[in-house]
């Protein structure tokens, strides 16, 4: 097929019955499945994609928008993939661009590999900070903090959902709402009555995800991380802020080894809104 028939697909709308299709297309670029993942995203955001003529999809990406419905105030773009035997024909570029267009004036966000962040650049994409992907076996060991952790319950529910809007910097009840079913454990850290972070730990292939991680300081942070993890025989990944050099330092020292980096690209705002000093890790970089 030459380039200008394939620049000329239409983009589409995902659904969830596009997931078969979506895991085919991460494993055809060597990513993993993800089909749980995949699962959550087109459940919750806006799947686009283009139709290979001969099967499956040519490219693919979701775009989860967060703040209130008739007015969107943030968009985290992720899992933008086309197949390998596309790439590099301009399709990934008509894809992004429909979706830029298509989001209008909402801000937008991504987590751009390094394959991925010169199309991003010249879409106007902003640099705007870096996150490490690190992954492996807790290894307990040396002194805890002291902070108190336990399971979320569903009285946790709206002091959750305060908080995140609080530290994320715009509502995400649809999504933060699907936690309790989508993930292996919820808890979160108490002072005095009030909570002052939470985390999840949920399933992905071989590995416990830890995202969101929101946390007053760091050292609620490693309380939540430690509680998961003391809860889970799995390998422990998490994709964190690396502003936050002393929780990398401690998981590190604790088992878990780098195993990439992503650039964190906004458009339409010189950063993302929120407070970056309690927001650790992501659900996942695909969301925000």
């Amino acid at each position: 097929m030459s380039t200008p028939s394939l620049i000329a697909l239409p983009v589409r709308r995902l659904t969830p019955r596009d997931l078969a299709d979506c895991a085919d297309l991460s494993q055809d670029r060597g990513w993993p499945r993800e089909e749980y993942k995949w699962g959550l995203l087109l459940a919750a955001g806006t799947g686009y994609g283009i139709d290979d003529p001969a099967g499956g999809l040519v490219a693919a990406c979701v775009v989860t928008e967060y703040g209130p419905s008739e007015c969107p105030e943030l968009g985290a773009i992720g899992m933008v993939l086309v197949a390998e035997r596309h790439a590099r024909q301009g399709v990934g570029r008509r894809l992004m661009r429909h979706v830029v267009e298509e989001m209008g004036t909402t801000p937008l966000t991504l987590h751009a590999t390094v394959y991925g962040r010169p199309l991003y650049e010249e879409l106007g994409f902003k640099v705007t900070g870096r996150a490490e992907t690190v992954r492996g076996v807790f290894a307990p060991g040396g002194p805890d903090p002291e902070v108190f952790i336990r399971p979320a319950t569903a009285e946790d529910l709206v002091p959750i959902l305060q908080l995140d809007e609080e530290v994320f910097g715009t509502d995400r009840t649809h999504m933060i709402t699907r936690l309790p079913a989508f993930a292996d454990q919820l808890c979160v850290a108490e002072e005095n009555s009030q909570i002052i972070g939470y985390a999840a730990a949920w399933p992905n292939m071989a590995d416990q995800v830890v995202g969101p991680l929101i946390a007053r300081d760091t050292d609620t942070a490693k309380a939540l991380v430690s509680s998961l993890a003391a809860h889970t025989d799995r390998r422990l990944r998490t994709d964190v802020d690396m502003r936050h050099e002393d929780l990398l330092i401690w998981l590190k020292q604790r088992g878990l080894a780098s195993t990439g980096f992503n650039t964190v690209m906004t458009y339409g705002i010189p950063e993302l809104p929120g407070d970056w000093t309690r927001r650790f890790a992501p659900l996942t970089v695909a969301a925000g």
